[in-house]
């Protein structure tokens, strides 16, 4: 460790409390550290950056050296310094003072995401930019990426909650310096987003809305379709990336119309159900460079490549549910509380009691707490009444199916299949009178055989064979 390198930074700050332009600060919850650093681009280079700092006296040498490391260069190349460069430029630090390090990369990164996103523009190359989470499909997005040419990385804080299990998440600050810290090993430049502020007005707040009106809301569907991609395609059109990539399991096919989504090689990981609402524009600049690999296959070449997420756990939960219960999160971020209620059946008779009908979905059969002389499941929810209804097995049978707010890609008559929850099977459907493309306020599939429910707040995914040619939110009749 060279003690006249940190000395320098400590003594002598660069950038000290010269605080303008683009700002992001970290720190100052569990941490007694704070750091805050600011950056202004010009053509493409960091023109200035400065920052602030509160706690021992590394963070403010840390702030310093990212601050010296940062100007000048070009932003892509700012977007490569590391915890270790900053050490590096401080003389090394000892394990007890890297946290400061870490700190002042994370901030420096957010700052240069927020820059980035407001100010780059770098001109029309045949870059990528690859959404990184942290996990191991989206490393191997990257690597995939990289090895076919030039190639950037982003990676975006969605959410922020003390309750949640950040390591479970990915989307938390957490999941960010994991994925920082992938990109960096393969040596790509990492941007990082702060979308809390959209993420919570465009996906949580339906969701709880959703919940409340009595539905079953799919929130990955609006975040794909409406928040993430998008914000994640502007940024690629600032940094000059001709496409995004990411790790799901898709495919992207073009006929005489355009692009269209196709489902994954592998029918176990197909994901595009949470991908249906994305634009034909959207789709135009979009690459899946998992869509013809199995997970297995995507798993060996992680650990072929010597990456630590090659054996890492795939998240199962919203990434906002991570660590906490939907109940519970209802309740402390909108309000929507337990309050009991009658649990009827179809005649309107009284079979027992609720503590919420937020708890429950069409389809259920554990846990409703009644007898009957046969196995009851919620076959609707009346919000208004704060009833849940229950019925037989065959009263959940339906053959046509509402759908609401729907888009047609391609003429309704290529319709043969629907797929009405993210884990089901397509079934076999059409859509009544033949809908052109464009806008529908509502559209009904009839199916050729019966489906055991379909819970309103759901995605339809309307399907033309592997392809997806619509989409809508499934309704009551």
């Amino acid at each position: 460790m060279d003690s006249a390198a940190f000395e320098h930074h400590l003594t002598s700050p660069q950038g000290h409390r010269r605080i303008a332009g683009h700002v992001a600060e970290v720190g100052g919850f569990q941490c007694c550290d704070r750091i805050q650093i600011a950056v202004t681009l010009d053509g493409g280079r960091v023109a200035d950056a400065g920052f602030d700092a509160d706690g021992c006296g590394a963070a403010t040498a840390a702030g310093s050296a990212s601050v010296t490391l940062a100007r000048g260069r070009r932003v892509l190349d700012a977007a490569r310094l590391g915890p270790h460069e900053i050490a590096s430029e401080l003389g090394g630090l000892s394990p007890g003072k890297l946290h400061a390090a870490e700190l002042a990369a994370d901030a420096l990164a957010r700052a240069l995401g927020a820059a980035a996103r407001a100010e780059a523009s770098l001109g029309a190359t045949d870059r990528a930019l690859v959404a990184m989470s942290g996990g191991v499909d989206s490393a191997i997005a990257a690597l995939l990426c990289a090895q076919a040419g030039d190639a950037a990385a982003v990676t975006l804080e969605l959410w922020s909650d003390p309750e949640n299990d950040g390591e479970r998440s990915c989307c938390s600050a957490s999941a960010v310096a994991q994925a920082r810290a992938l990109a960096h090993s393969m040596g790509l430049p990492h941007f990082t987003i702060d979308l809390r502020d959209e993420f919570r007005t465009g996906v949580v707040e339906p969701f709880i809305a959703g919940y409340a009106a009595g539905e079953t809301p799919n929130p990955c569907v609006g975040c794909n379709g409406h928040v993430r991609l998008d914000a994640m395609l502007e940024l690629a059109a600032r940094l000059g990336c001709a496409t995004l990539a990411t790790g799901h399991y898709a495919r992207v096919v073009n006929d005489a119309d355009g692009p269209l989504l196709r489902a994954a090689a592998d029918p176990a990981k197909d994901q595009t159900y949470m991908l249906a609402a994305l634009s034909p524009a959207s789709l135009a600049r979009m690459r899946f460079p998992l869509g013809e690999l199995t997970k297995p296959e995507v798993r060996r070449i992680a650990a072929d490549a010597g990456l630590p997420v090659a054996g890492k756990v795939d998240s199962q939960d919203l990434c906002f549910l991570a660590g906490t219960d939907r109940a519970r999160f209802l309740a402390r971020h909108g309000g929507v509380g337990d309050r009991p209620g009658e649990i009827v059946d179809r005649c309107g008779r009284a079979l027992g009691r609720h503590r919420g009908h937020h708890r429950y979905t069409v389809g259920q059969r554990r846990g409703l707490g009644v007898a009957g002389g046969e196995p009851l499941y919620v076959i609707d929810k009346d919000a208004r009444r704060n009833r849940v209804v229950v019925g037989p097995r065959e009263a959940l049978q339906t053959s046509r199916v509402a759908v609401r707010a729907a888009w047609l890609h391609r003429p309704g008559a290529r319709v043969d299949r629907v797929k009405l929850r993210y884990r089901s099977k397509p079934l076999p459907a059409r859509l009544s009178g033949d809908p052109a493309t464009g806008r529908h306020a509502h559209l009904t599939v009839d199916l050729a055989e019966p489906v055991l429910g379909a819970a309103p707040g759901q995605l339809a995914c309307l399907m033309d064979g592997e392809l997806i040619v619509g989409w809508g939110t499934i309704g009551r009749e």
